[in-house]
């Protein structure tokens, strides 16, 4: 064998003019991955052309037409709870921007409470006192196993409903009651120049963040560690009142008193709303805890054992060493259960809380418009969840380990 014959042994021929020899661009993987997507996207485009044509037929069928003007008409239905101002007389818009809102505030409660629940569960599943480890298991495995509906019908109707009613409510220092109606607490009016109490909180926070960014800076430097958090947290909270002297307190309470049959002034959290915290509250924190064990059981053990050499005791070797390289592991599958909290907040319709499935099913029955009112929540819905997951990619990003 020649060296031009050895050569040529790793050479492909090239196609020649027998059967097959002008269909080469079948055998092509990059040709067949292009015309399977150009195929996946003609089905798709013909499926939606169907479906709107469909939708068009049945509409002109019932006489009616696709269109939004509907959201300006007078929604003639109340809602038990509205962080905005509305009434019978307000728009089917308005009345399903309250039911937003009102989601938006039982999701970010919601998450706040499962969070901190869900970690103080997670650590004392691996705590080494018997009692309270199992305490906490038996905690996951009951709560995790039954159905989150259920819990909301629990807390609802065998907690919250059968408290006393309003002339009987659980009175404390005469400022807060507590009934089957809800619980009722004074609520603050603010006059001119509480703006002040803002500007000064918003001083404050970011006073703290360079305060944080100033004493790693230091920490690395040096090594000393500078408690910032207790330093952080009596600016924070003081720094609105502070403003709020300064601008003459312009601040008062509105307390509620008993006129007749029910609570006159003040703010209430009806039962609706508590019931659906709780339940969302609790039945979240059962998986988070799991996920907090998870990760924590991530971290190397010779970690703790070097930490412990260090002269940290247990308290400091949690919270400084084992928690921060955790949460590399825990921050995703937790942002997963963030969207299922406020995507479970939807069954709120069941106890009749008026968040946004709750007032966009009124608005439909009210007006007959179920694609445009569904698509409206499709849209909401999507894009609240798009949004938390685009807020905890980022936060995962920066709890990365970057390399030097």
């Amino acid at each position: 064998m020649t060296a031009n014959d050895s050569q040529n042994l790793g050479k492909a021929e090239p196609a020649g003019d027998g059967a097959g020899g002008g269909f080469d661009w079948l055998y092509s993987p990059r040709l067949r991955g292009i015309a399977s997507q150009l195929l996946v996207v003609a089905l798709l485009l013909w499926g939606l052309y169907e479906i709107a044509a469909n939708t068009q037929a049945n509409l002109k069928k019932l006489n009616q037409n696709f269109g939004f003007e509907f959201l300006n008409q007078a929604a003639g239905f109340d809602l038990s709870t509205s962080l905005l101002y509305y009434s019978s007389n307000s728009s089917f818009g308005r009345a399903l921007i309250v039911g937003f809102w009102n989601t938006v505030l039982v999701a970010i409660v919601g998450i706040v409470l499962a969070t901190i629940l869900g970690f103080l569960v997670g650590v004392m599943r691996l705590s080494k006192n018997w009692v309270v480890s199992r305490t906490a298991t038996l905690y996951i495995e009951i709560v995790r196993n039954v159905p989150l509906l259920l819990q909301i019908f629990i807390w609802y109707a065998l907690v919250l409903k059968p408290l006393p009613g309003t002339k009987q409510a659980f009175n404390i220092a005469d400022s807060v009651f507590i009934s089957n109606r809800g619980i009722i607490a004074p609520h603050p009016e603010f006059g001119d120049g509480a703006w002040l109490g803002a500007v000064f909180l918003l001083a404050a926070l970011v006073g703290t963040w360079l305060f944080r960014r100033w004493a790693r800076k230091r920490q690395e430097a040096t090594g000393e560690r500078l408690p910032v958090w207790w330093i952080s947290l009596p600016i924070i909270v003081l720094s609105p009142f502070l403003g709020l002297l300064f601008a003459g307190w312009p601040l008062t309470w509105n307390y509620p008193e008993l006129a007749g049959f029910n609570f006159r002034g003040g703010m209430t959290m009806v039962p609706e709303f508590i019931a659906l915290l709780l339940a969302l509250s609790i039945y979240t924190a059962s998986f988070i805890a799991e996920n907090v064990r998870s990760g924590i059981l991530a971290v190397s053990h010779g970690q703790t054992e070097a930490s412990h050499a260090l002269g940290l005791d247990n308290s400091k070797t949690l919270r400084l060493v084992v928690i921060p390289q955790a949460m590399r592991v825990i921050i995703p599958p937790m942002a997963s259960q963030y969207l299922n909290l406020t995507k479970n907040s939807s069954l709120a319709v069941a106890i009749g809380y008026p968040d946004l499935m709750y007032a966009g099913g009124t608005v439909n029955n009210q007006s007959g418009k179920a694609i445009e009112v569904f698509s409206i929540l499709l849209v909401v819905y999507l894009s609240t969840s798009l949004l938390t997951s685009l807020f905890m990619n980022w936060f995962n990003s920066r709890m990365k380990l970057v390399e030097r």
